[in-house]
C-alpha cells in the first residue's frame, strides 16, 4: 500500500503550521488547523489534485481556526475538534480572539473523544487529549505513518504556554510525559509552529522535561 504521507501550509499572523495529511496517490486529505484564507487553503491544495475531506482542530485558539469557516464553506467538509474544546471555541474572550480585535466563533460539526480514531478514506489516526495548553487540546497519532500532529501542546525544545484561559501548566506537563512520551522515540512530532521534531529528542533535550 501506498505511504501515508504530510504537508504543510503556514498561515497567518502567527505562522500557524496547517497540515494535511493523505495517502499517496489519493486526493482526499485530512486537513488541521485552518488558521486562516480558507479559501486560499482550498485552491492551494486543489492545483495539487487535492481536495478536503474533514477539517480537524488541534484546540481553539484564534491562530489556529480563522480560516476554518470559511473552507467548510467552499470544500463542503466538516468540522471537528475534542468535545472539551467546544466552550473555548465559542467563546471570543477565552479562544484569545477578542483581545486580537478580531472576534472569531467557530461550531463544530462533530466532537471526538481521547482514545477514538479518526479516518479519511484509507487513512487513519489516534486521538490523543493532551490538555494544558488548552482544556480541550489534542494531539494526533498516525501510527502507520510514524508521525503525530501535536499543535501548541509541544514544540521543539519548548511546550505550549499556559497562562491563556483554560491553560494549566501541571496538566500540559503531565499531558506529554504520559501521553506523547510513551509514543515510540522515533515518533516525528509536527507542532504548531516552528519546525517538527521527535518523541526521542524531546525526552533528551526538552529543558521543561530534562
Amino acid at each position: 500500500m501506498a505511504e501515508v504521507k504530510i504537508g504543510k501550509l503556514c498561515l497567518g499572523q502567527m505562522q500557524t503550521n496547517c497540515y494535511f495529511v493523505y495517502r499517496e496517490g489519493e486526493s482526499e486529505v485530512m486537513l488541521f488547523d485552518p488558521a486562516s484564507a480558507g479559501k486560499h487553503i482550498a485552491d492551494k491544495l486543489a492545483e495539487n489534485g487535492f481536495s478536503v475531506a474533514s477539517i480537524v482542530l488541534t484546540h481553539g485558539h484564534f491562530d489556529h481556526i480563522g480560516g476554518a469557516d470559511e473552507l467548510r464553506s467552499v470544500s463542503g467538509a466538516k468540522i471537528s475538534a475534542l468535545a472539551e474544546e467546544k466552550e473555548l471555541l465559542e467563546d471570543p474572550w477565552i479562544n484569545v480572539s477578542a483581545q486580537m480585535k478580531k472576534p472569531v466563533t467557530l461550531a463544530c460539526d462533530e466532537f471526538f473523544h481521547d482514545g477514538d480514531t479518526l479516518s479519511c478514506g484509507s487513512v487513519s489516526c489516534k486521538v490523543i487529549a493532551t490538555p494544558g495548553h488548552t482544556a480541550g487540546g489534542a494531539c494526533f497519532y498516525f501510527e502507520e505513518g510514524g508521525f503525530a500532529i501535536c499543535g501548541d501542546t509541544l514544540f521543539a525544545e519548548s511546550i505550549g504556554r499556559t497562562d491563556f484561559p483554560t491553560g494549566d501548566m501541571n496538566t500540559l506537563i503531565a499531558s506529554v510525559e504520559k501521553k506523547i512520551f510513551t509514543l515510540p522515540d522515533e515518533t516525528k512530532l509536527f507542532p504548531g509552529h516552528g519546525p517538527a521534531t521527535t518523541v526521542g529528542h524531546e525526552k533528551e533535550y526538552n529543558p521543561f522535561f530534562s
